[in-house]
């Protein structure tokens, strides 16, 4: 958008004006009330003061001496109060007619027809709707906006929301869409300065919603701490996320605090606490969404914490956790499976720790039976096994990947033809290696007998009792 983009008053042309609603409802009413006066006149009845004419009914005037039958005081008043019906009918009407089209322009947004959805809301803005209906329509026409991703109109909105209704109990609650809008426009600053702009707010206003307020708060408190934990200042957000967690009534979902607050914990290298909130998150939440990367991070700190056996133990936990029990979206559970799977074996096999880098791939490989997958998890296992001094078990392994070269395309990554030519190459040293060894060991043995049968015959002879040999 344009810097000095019109306002929403000349967006669009003017919207129909209301003409003045004089239902003829309305004009029986009044000559109801006209011929009740003159048939009180013509009975001499004391006559109607109009001018103290009030909801409450009329007065009549107080003649002396006058007599007041009550047929005809009876007609005045039911004219009157049938009249002062009709205007609240009317008004009422013209109420429930502006709800009503902000309760469209509303349809219209979440039905993504924003051009409509707009329209409906300029009308609003431009009519005689109350000022509480204008503010709401302002603010629909904001968050089409913001569904239109048009950041910068949005905050000319709330700006002239600010401007307009600056004394309104609602201005701490734009303060803080202000600032989530500065955020998403990449200005934290700006962002920051808005929400702590909510809290100094809602400490000023006098109002009996305090339990409201004091949400609005502790929201704006955990956006300030979304903003530092998005700049990467870990240190100051993690204090942040603790105290929220601590407090009576969290904004927001306690699953989504603890999981930012163990980000935090484990980014500061502060592998003890954030393994006791990972341990605390996994027994409190067993359905949310965020407990594979949860599963994985507590995993990580135990292994930073020198706790193999027990970092083994979550990752196969996490490798066995069934897609059933996984968030809407599967793939989530596969990649953190897959990234928790391969960092943790990858480790435990640079260190030597074969056995548990074994479990690990044997786990790993039972996860997707695609080519793509399998072949590269193979080799890892051929290479354990190798190691462990098993080359029958790793020749296995190299020879089944070798046995599905077939469904490899040519289109496939150029790694994967990379572990077929080393599982080709590798199978054949293997295999050399180990012909080699058994002819060394048959070799050595055919030698080593007549050897022995040699010495045997050669030994020195028994020499005669009594006898010293020199």
């Amino acid at each position: 958008m344009k810097p000095g983009a019109p306002s929403v008053k000349t967006d669009l042309p003017p919207a129909r004006k209301r003409g003045p609603c004089l239902p003829t409802a309305w004009r029986i009413g009044v000559a109801a009330l006209w011929m009740a006066h003159a048939a009180a006149q013509d009975s001499k009845v004391p006559p109607l003061v109009l001018s103290s004419l009030s909801p409450a009914g009329p007065r009549l005037g107080n003649a002396v001496g006058a007599s007041s039958p009550d047929s005809a005081n009876d007609a005045v008043t039911a004219a009157w109060h049938f009249l002062t019906a009709t205007n609240a009918a009317v008004q009422r009407d013209a109420r429930t007619d502006f709800q009503t089209e902000l309760e469209v322009a509303r349809h219209l947004r979440l039905a993504r027809q924003f051009a409509e959805a707009a329209v409906a809301c300029i009308g609003l803005l431009k009519g005689e709707a109350p000022e509480k209906v204008q503010r709401v329509a302002l603010l629909e026409l904001a968050q089409i906006a913001i569904e239109q991703n048009n950041l910068p109109r949005a905050e000319q909105i709330y700006a002239q929301c600010l401007a307009r209704w600056s004394k309104d109990p609602g201005v701490p609650e734009l303060l803080l869409r202000q600032g989530i809008v500065y955020r998403k426009m990449g200005l934290p600053t700006l962002a920051s300065a808005k929400f702590y702009s909510v809290m100094t707010t809602a400490l000023v206003l006098k109002t009996e919603r305090l339990e409201y307020y004091k949400q609005l708060v502790q929201l704006a408190q955990y956006e300030i701490a979304q903003t530092q934990y998005e700049l990467g200042n870990c240190q100051e957000a993690a204090g942040s996320f603790d105290r929220l967690l601590k407090s009576d009534s969290p904004p927001v979902n306690c699953s989504t605090l603890q999981y930012q607050y163990i980000h935090c914990l484990a980014a500061l290298g502060r592998p003890g606490e954030a393994i006791l909130q990972a341990q605390d998150f996994l027994n409190r939440f067993p359905t949310a969404p965020e407990r594979p990367e949860v599963r994985f991070l507590c995993a990580t700190s135990l292994k930073q914490a020198h706790r193999d056996g027990e970092a083994l133990h979550q990752v196969l936990d996490l490798l066995k956790e069934q897609r059933t029990n996984a968030p809407p979206d599967p793939q989530t559970l596969a990649y953190w499976q897959r990234r928790a799977g391969n960092e943790l074996a990858n480790r435990f096999y640079l260190e030597g720790d074969s056995m548990n880098a074994l479990d690990i791939y044997l786990c790993l490989a039972s996860l997707d039976s695609s080519a793509e997958w399998q072949l590269p998890v193979w080799y890892q296992v051929a290479l354990v096994f190798e190691r462990l001094q098993q080359q029958a078990k790793a020749i296995d392994y190299l020879q089944k990947i070798v046995s599905r070269e077939k469904e490899v395309p040519p289109t496939a990554p150029a790694s994967l033809h990379a572990v077929l030519e080393m599982a080709k190459w590798r199978r054949n040293v293997l295999s050399w290696q180990t012909n080699a060894e058994l002819v060394s060991l048959d070799l050595s043995r055919t030698v080593a007998a007549p050897l022995q049968t040699n010495t045997n015959d050669y030994a020195l002879p028994t020499p005669p009792r009594g006898e010293i040999v020199k």
